[in-house]
């Protein structure tokens, strides 16, 4: 009998996603109480929506800097063998809750407004949401590159994109405002903007979750998977073939093959097939045929 585990961690510029994230927060905590108070006296629901997407993306920065560094951190709790990477997921789900009650929000708020719009003045609106769009671009570009690695700052990120929207929102609103007079410019995008968000607070939950419930990466074909494993020579069965997600970038996968050749051969040929699929952090075990435990056979 013969078992193998790949570790392969890859650790990306930890230190310059934490300065990342600290300057982007400074950068929008500054420009949320500029909003916030700018909506409340201009009586501006899409200002406050803004003002409310903003929040949730400081939330998020706050949340999404604990998770990676506690992540970093690790534990010292032998209960606790994987740390606490899983942080940054939990971090993911409140994200999508916070941008779905703010959306909601929003939402009850502009159509109490219907029918009875106040009068919102359209340049300040024009000048906050300029400096918004500002404030947005800046963070998007610190946070652009480590979204790809991160669930938590994808989290932030996206609510960052999502303010962008809001911001340009805004500055329509602001726009029609002041060339029309339109009383209902601002209820409208306020409305658009809490409706744009929606899905995409729903599709950052759903990434979170497909991980929390440990289902299979949706880049790997489970099947062919096995069967690549059953056609490494000398491999007569595959059982207990599992394969989740740890957090974003970091799969995993655990497999029992049948054989009566050579194990260590065995070995090398199936974490072969397995990096190639990007399932580096793997444990393979080789049992000899009529081994006991084999749940969920499949003959190769």
């Amino acid at each position: 009998m013969g078992a193998g585990h790949d570790h392969s961690h890859s650790h990306g510029s930890g230190d310059t996603r934490v300065s990342r994230m600290i300057i982007g927060a400074a950068v929008l905590g500054t420009f949320f109480v500029l909003e916030l108070v700018t909506a409340l006296m201009i009586n501006s629901i899409a200002l406050l929506a803004d003002a409310g997407h903003m929040l949730t993306d400081l939330v998020a920065m706050f949340m999404g800097l604990t998770a990676v560094l506690l992540a970093r951190r690790g534990s010292t709790s032998a209960a606790r063998t994987y740390g606490w990477h899983r942080a940054e997921v939990f971090t993911a789900v409140a994200n999508a809750a916070l941008l779905l009650g703010v959306a909601g929000f929003i939402l009850y708020e502009a159509f109490e407004r219907l029918g009875n719009a106040p009068e919102v003045p359209g340049v300040p609106l024009i000048v906050v949401a300029l400096a918004g769009l500002a404030a947005n671009a800046v963070v998007m570009l610190l946070l652009r590159s480590d979204s790809e690695r991160s669930l938590a700052v994808k989290g932030a990120y996206m609510e960052v994109v999502a303010d962008t929207v809001g911001s340009i929102g805004v500055l329509i609103a602001g726009i029609v405002t002041v060339t029309t007079s339109w009383p209902y410019a601002d209820v409208v995008v306020a409305v658009l903007v809490a409706l744009w968000v929606l899905p995409r607070a729903f599709a950052l939950a759903r990434s979170a979750l497909r991980i929390l419930s440990e289902s299979s990466p949706a880049h790997i074909d489970v099947d062919e998977l096995r069967s690549a494993l059953c056609a490494v020579p000398g491999v007569t069965e595959v059982h207990d073939l599992h394969v989740w997600t740890l957090v974003p970038g970091k799969d995993m996968a655990t497999a029992h093959l049948t054989s009566a050749g050579d194990t260590a051969r065995v070995l090398v040929d199936a974490r072969a097939v397995l990096a190639a699929r990007g399932l580096e952090h793997a444990t393979v075990q080789v049992e000899p045929p009529g081994g006991v435990g084999e749940c969920g056979v499949k003959n190769c």
